[in-house]
């Protein structure tokens, strides 16, 4: 018997790939430790901490937005950026039991 693979692309296991493949860039990982270690950046401290352009780091932080493991709050004229805690406690949880 056969068993069909497709089977395993359960809702928990896509999410979890999914919000795995937002921190699959070193960019990204130097962004959420930076967050972490503060309440929140404006993107323009982030590029005085990372050496790359703000532009890139824009795109870093659209996809960690999109994942969700980040929010974007606008105080004109600027964004502040933090980690979305309730998304970063589930991406933790989901890569404990995964590793266990």
């Amino acid at each position: 018997m056969q068993v069909n693979n497709k089977d395993q692309y359960t809702a928990d296991n896509m999410e979890t790939a999914r919000l795995c493949k937002a921190l699959a860039h070193p960019a990204r990982i130097s962004i959420i430790k930076l967050l972490l270690s503060k309440d929140c950046c404006i993107c323009g401290d982030i590029v005085k901490e990372l050496p790359i352009a703000q532009s890139t780091v824009s795109q870093h932080l659209k996809e960690l937005k999109n994942a969700g493991l980040i929010q974007g709050n606008i105080t004109p004229p600027k964004v502040k950026y933090c980690i979305d805690k309730k998304n970063w406690s589930r991406l933790k949880e989901k890569i404990t039991s995964f590793l266990q």
